[in-house]
């Protein structure tokens, strides 16, 4: 269960990156969005407990594929919120 905990901790790190990134462009760049923002900053937030839900109930029979999904959901997921963030300006 050590490679879970791993797991949960660094989608924690990416989510509280992101988070931060967010936080930081609303509160130095003058013409952000707060409604934009917020709603990224949300997304964070439902990335982040989808990705630990989806760790803590790992299907049975096809691990690897399972967490090989979810890491490509993942990277996806992250691409598209800096996607968002790129557009905020």
């Amino acid at each position: 269960m050590a490679n879970r905990r791993k797991l949960k901790k660094q989608i924690n790190l990416i989510c509280g990156e992101l988070f931060a990134e967010v936080v930081s462009m609303k509160l130095y760049h003058p013409g952000v969005s707060n409604e934009a923002s917020d709603d990224i900053m949300t997304s964070i937030l439902k990335l982040q407990d989808e990705m630990l839900r989806r760790i803590s109930h790992t299907q049975p029979g096809n691990v690897k594929g399972f967490y090989k999904k979810l890491c490509k959901d993942m990277d996806s997921n992250v691409e598209e919120i800096f996607d968002q963030i790129a557009n905020l300006n």
